[in-house]
């Protein structure tokens, strides 16, 4: 029995060869491509043939690159394995490549017999991550990902875009929603929106030459039966429906705690915006904020196309649709000033949206700065539309009383 107790014996450990061999650095060569790296977490054996129902032969390898000249760096590695529906793809911008990685990779490829220790550099020195995919054409699948490795520059704007309406200030919250008003032109489904806009403002000017109010009047659509102010010019002929939503400035403006500026906005509007905090209505303040906004646009447009106003006017910005219908309705194409015609077309315009805002009884004061009249011009302006004037207090005020009445044109008798 002998030993009978004893521990069985270790086995010995082989004697580690040591071999010093020569290093060579192998540098990049941007005009070939380098090897790629991957492993499988999977667990697959690329070399095993057990995979795919037992079939023999080896797997099939294929490299994709971006077509683009641009992305020419951006690598897809696909492993077929033979006889299986299954393939491992790897990328170079998915998955665990883009997360940070703290260190760099080379390949290190020993030969005993010359005793060199080659270091050649890997393909964008990462690792490919080799996940399992099901189909028939991995990389028309992959492709997308490819694409979409790196955000374009539209695509990090609306993402930044995203981030300031959710955590931004209120201020350049009111800021970024203007300029994204005045950039709608440049979107292909605000150009279809903006062509359907444009032709509701043809159908709205044979609308007016078909209406009853005479050509020698050049005033805005009226209804002459009407039995209230507010039907005499409707303001649905005026502002028409899609333009609402592009004259909301004003309001962004107070909701974001900000003042009106007299050197952005007219006398006319300055003076009364203290009527939208004092309108308890939603309805009426919008639509209130929404006819100064207007206002304003008639009269920079007007000062754009003068030869007296166009230095005050020449960074105010008027949306597309609006400035589409204005150059429609009153610009010559001949010149770049208005016609006298044209002028007077704007200005009634612009009064009848004072008399609404006004509540059909204004003091013509404010206005007549901003159309750089004369208060004689303004009240033949008002008159011209059907109003009447009275003093109240020593104020001189216009007021629209109904049925429209206009004035009769004078001819001068022959001697």
């Amino acid at each position: 029995m002998d030993g009978a107790g004893a521990s069985p014996a270790k086995p010995k450990k082989r004697p580690r060869e040591k071999l010093t061999a020569a290093i060579h650095v192998v540098p990049d060569n941007p005009d070939k491509i380098a090897p790629l790296v991957a492993y499988f977490p999977s667990g697959f054996d690329p070399s095993s043939s057990l995979l795919g129902g037992g079939g023999s032969g080896e797997a099939r390898v294929t490299v994709y690159r971006h077509s683009s000249s641009k992305w020419s760096k951006r690598l897809q590695l696909v492993v077929r394995p033979p006889e299986s529906g299954v393939a491992f793809v790897g990328s170079s911008v998915s998955g665990e490549r883009t997360s940070t990685e703290y260190c760099s990779y080379r390949l290190g490829v020993l030969d005993k017999e010359s005793r060199t220790l080659r270091i050649v550099p890997i393909a964008r020195d990462k690792i490919f991550r080799l996940e399992p995919r099901v189909g028939s054409d991995i990389a028309d699948e992959e492709h997308s990902e490819l694409v979409r490795g790196e955000l374009s520059a539209k695509e990090k704007a609306d993402k930044v875009r995203e981030l300031n309406l959710l955590f931004g200030t209120k201020r350049s919250v009111t800021q970024d929603k203007k300029m994204q008003s005045l950039r709608q032109e440049d979107d292909p489904n605000s150009q279809e929106d903006l062509d359907r806009k444009i032709k509701e403002v043809a159908m709205y000017k044979e609308d007016h030459e078909s209406t009853d109010s005479h050509p020698a009047h050049n005033i805005p659509p009226y209804n002459s039966s009407a039995t209230v102010p507010k039907d005499a010019y409707p303001i649905e002929k005026i502002i028409l429906k899609g333009e609402w939503d592009y004259i909301k400035d004003i309001l962004q403006l107070l909701e974001a705690g900000e003042k009106v500026s007299p050197d952005a906005y007219p006398t006319f509007v300055c003076n009364r915006i203290h009527k939208l905090g004092e309108t308890q209505d939603e309805m009426e303040k919008e639509t209130l904020g929404c006819i100064f906004s207007y206002i304003n646009h008639l009269i920079k447009f007007k000062d754009q196309h003068s030869a007296d106003g166009a230095s005050s006017a020449k960074n105010h910005k008027t949306p597309s649709i609006l400035r589409q219908k204005f150059s429609t309705m009153f610009s010559n194409t001949e010149s770049k000033w208005l016609p006298s015609e044209k002028i007077d077309l704007l200005i009634s315009y612009v009064l009848v949206l004072t008399l609404i805002a006004d509540d059909f009884r204004t003091d013509p004061t404010d206005v007549s700065k901003d159309l750089r009249m004369s208060l004689v011009t303004t009240r033949q302006h008002f008159e011209h539309l059907g109003c009447k004037f009275s003093r109240e207090n020593n104020v001189l005020y216009a007021k629209l009383p109904v049925p429209l009445k206009f004035p009769e044109l004078r001819r001068r008798r022959r001697r």
